[in-house]
């Protein structure tokens, strides 16, 4: 009875007060601090590192991040480009690789903060909370893709039915509780991710899609408190 209410709170529960938050508070900052929408960037406060940290981290996330948005939206192509073994194993390899740049850019860039004291000056709590729930669960992600290989497929058939069904206001558990603990794990994280999104700099990516990585260089004039 105990493990059935464990699950239906981390799993019901938690995914709701996680998107209403993200919904809820994300329209409240557009509308009483819309010029809060920014990524705050420090590449003025320190260049090099910042390159090396930020470009395998943006194209990393996106990378996997567009995998789950399409395993997610059309599972069934998955499957199908996954019954043949060769397209497996690309596409489970590629995955890997664009989570193990990620991860590399991302510890990159915790280490660019933690070292350079004009950019550890400007960090906000919120900002190491974020990069604490980044990088467990990006280390996470890695995990699964090494030690529970063939995600692709079994996102298609086990978690794309659950999101739909988290969607649809009829949530059903039955696809996840079996899961592994570590992509259990992932699984909270990414709520929880989404829960605080609003109170961090990610918000600007709701904004406008900014081609950081193909960008001129420019101006930026930092305003805070001293």
């Amino acid at each position: 009875m105990t493990h059935g209410l464990h699950n239906q709170f981390l799993f019901v529960a938690l995914p709701y007060v996680c998107l209403f938050t993200f919904f809820l508070m994300t329209i409240y900052r557009y509308r009483m601090r819309s010029f809060s929408f920014s990524s705050l960037s420090s590449q003025f406060l320190e260049n090099k590192l910042h390159f090396w940290s930020c470009v395998p981290f943006h194209y990393g996330i996106l990378a996997v991040t567009a995998g789950h948005l399409i395993a997610f939206l059309i599972p069934r192509s998955i499957l199908a480009w996954n019954g043949h073994p060769l397209r497996l194993y690309i596409l489970e390899i590629s995955a890997l690789v664009c989570g193990l740049m990620t991860l590399i850019g991302l510890v990159a860039l915790i280490f660019r903060r933690g070292i350079t004291t004009r950019i550890r000056k400007v960090t906000s709590i919120n900002d190491w909370i974020l990069f604490g729930m980044l990088l467990v669960q990006i280390a996470s992600g890695v995990g699964i893709a090494i030690f529970h290989p063939w995600g692709s497929s079994w996102f298609a058939t086990n978690m794309s039915p659950y999101l739909w069904s988290i969607f649809k206001l009829d949530p059903d558990i039955s696809y996840v509780v079996a899961m592994p603990p570590l992509v259990k794990l992932h699984i909270i994280l990414a709520f929880l991710t989404i829960g605080f999104f609003p109170f961090t700099r990610l918000v600007h990516l709701l904004v406008v899609p900014n081609p950081y990585l193909w960008r001129k260089p420019q101006v930026v004039r930092w305003y805070g408190q001293k």
